[in-house]
């Protein structure tokens, strides 16, 4: 509303800082700093990477593709807009070749800047404009679920010995059998629901499952990790060599670009061919190794999240949550439903019952009775003590 009017008087917001570009949204993050303008290459951006642009507080978004391509309603443009964050979309592509790393840059309307330089115009997003396009968007959801469906087939026919005999799980040295798993994605509210989780963690001591970043993510909220799963693009060498167990997901056909960063490392791993994400990985090889329950941090739960991953993969998590069935929890509902079985309250006041009944007991006695005639002594010497001292 505010850029509404403000176009409606005839002035443009001026934002501005230093580029930053990456077309990995995920990679950008890393080194984007407060103040700056991210510049991406992102078609529908979903809510992760929306969550994690708002985190480094930019000045401004700019994307070289559409925000909202209409296929799908993607959270990503509403999350940024809400957040007061500028959002110039579907500029063209040769901003890359344009503009570099460090670049002093400004966004006025719809327009780009190095300094008195036009380097590219788009759309910028409003609220009304977002809340138009996310209704169309709504309106074409059906084709999307056909898709969806269809390439739920297709990655059944080709995993079906894994998804239903699970062929293919390698061995671990990790003991699952009979345990619970904490299978951690840094994905939606992953740092909220650590911090909840913490009593259940402390209660029942599950796996810790790091998903990639997952690792670090768990490392940051003081655990370490006992099996990290991924194709080792998002998690750092610092939580790679904590000596955890390195899983590293691979293509089908055996490629596995994650291990020679391992290797480099002088680090060992095991590798696990299979279609699908890292967090369906570390599901199936939990529910394979006799997983007793599994706890899902930050992972995908509902029709809408799975779409708005935007990717044909996510047939493959809709079919692992089937396979591993009534064991998978969402952590929000464990946070819901689980409470600790002593609270800090009833810890004092059972102290305060036994100091109490403590007391009773010397009281009753003779010995008691000198015992704490003594003890009165000592706090009355000790309190003429502090009396001189002031």
């Amino acid at each position: 509303m505010r850029l509404s009017l403000l176009r409606a008087r005839g002035r443009q917001p001026v934002n501005g800082g230093v580029a930053r570009l990456d077309k990995r949204t995920k990679n950008l993050t890393k080194r984007l700093q407060a103040g700056d303008v991210a510049i991406i290459d992102h078609v529908d951006i979903d809510r992760v990477s929306a969550e994690a642009l708002v985190a480094c507080h930019p000045s401004a978004v700019v994307n070289a593709a559409s925000s909202i391509s209409g296929r799908y309603p993607n959270l990503g443009p509403q999350i940024l807009v809400q957040a007061g964050i500028p959002l110039l979309d579907a500029v063209d592509p040769d901003v890359f070749v344009r503009l570099r790393e460090g670049d002093r840059v400004r966004l006025a309307g719809d327009e780009l800047f190095k300094g008195d330089e036009l380097v590219a115009t788009g759309h910028l997003f409003d609220a009304d404009f977002v809340e138009q396009a996310m209704a169309d968007a709504r309106s074409g959801l059906s084709v999307q679920l056909e898709a969806f469906a269809s390439n739920t087939m297709e990655y059944l026919k080709r995993e079906r010995e894994l998804l239903i005999d699970g062929v293919g799980v390698p061995e671990i040295r990790t003991t699952i059998d009979g345990r619970h798993v904490l299978i951690v994605v840094r994905g939606y509210h992953y740092k909220e629901d650590l911090h909840t989780l913490r009593p259940y963690i402390r209660e029942f001591r599950p796996v810790l499952v790091g998903v990639d970043g997952g690792a670090d993510a768990l490392m940051e909220a003081g655990y370490r990790p006992h099996l990290i799963v991924g194709d080792m693009d998002s998690v750092s060498d610092d939580v790679l060599a904590c000596g955890a167990e390195i899983i590293v997901h691979a293509y089908r056909d055996g490629r596995a670009p994650g291990l020679s960063r391992v290797e480099d490392l002088g680090l060992d791993a095991v590798v696990f061919p299979a279609t699908g994400t890292s967090e369906d990985v570390a599901m199936l090889l939990a529910d394979d190794k006799g997983a007793e329950l599994i706890v899902a941090v930050g992972t995908h739960a509902t029709l809408v999240e799975f779409l708005d991953k935007g990717r044909s993969g996510m047939a493959s998590t809709f079919l692992t949550r089937l396979r591993v069935g009534g064991k998978l929890v969402d952590a929000k509902g464990v946070s819901r439903l689980y409470r600790s079985r002593v609270s800090t309250v009833q810890v004092l006041l059972l102290m305060l019952a036994g100091f109490v009944a403590m007391l009773a007991a010397l009281a009753s006695t003779e010995t008691g009775r000198s015992f704490l005639d003594f003890l009165n002594s000592r706090w009355g010497d000790f309190v003429f003590w502090v009396q001189g001292l002031l």
